[in-house]
């Protein structure tokens, strides 16, 4: 599938030939590099897109673009450009993204998305 404009704009084009991600999210776009342990994705989100609150293994995200209002753990922040977050393992989060937005995440469990095609994803 060819990215939208956008992400041709923030990833270079050995980025946008990893495999693509299969996202729950609407207006998502992400290309998936896996790990022995871990996973990491880059992420264009097109759309607002709600997340509901849950939890999994770590998440570390650094923000290329954008906005991501996160509540981890009860506490709310803002995360722009240049931004790091970082949700422990367990830790309950929630949260908000911002159209424009892109980031680069990683989460510590090798299996939390697939490449596009070979299963449906939701939010875990």
């Amino acid at each position: 599938m060819e990215p939208k404009r956008e992400e041709k704009a923030i990833f270079p084009g050995p980025i946008r030939e990893l495999p693509e991600a299969d996202l729950p999210f609407p207006g998502a776009w992400a290309t998936l590099f896996q790990g022995e342990s871990a996973q990491g994705l880059f992420m264009r989100f097109d759309e607002d897109t709600n997340l509901p609150e849950h939890s999994h293994a770590w998440q570390w995200g650094i923000v290329l673009e954008g906005r991501i209002d996160l509540v981890i753990d009860g506490i709310p922040r803002t995360f722009t450009r240049g931004d790091q977050y970082f949700i422990p393992e367990g830790v309950s989060h929630s949260g908000k993204i911002h159209a424009g937005y892109a980031d680069i995440t990683f989460f510590g469990q090798k299996d939390r998305y697939s490449p596009k095609g070979e299963s449906a994803n939701t939010i875990r």
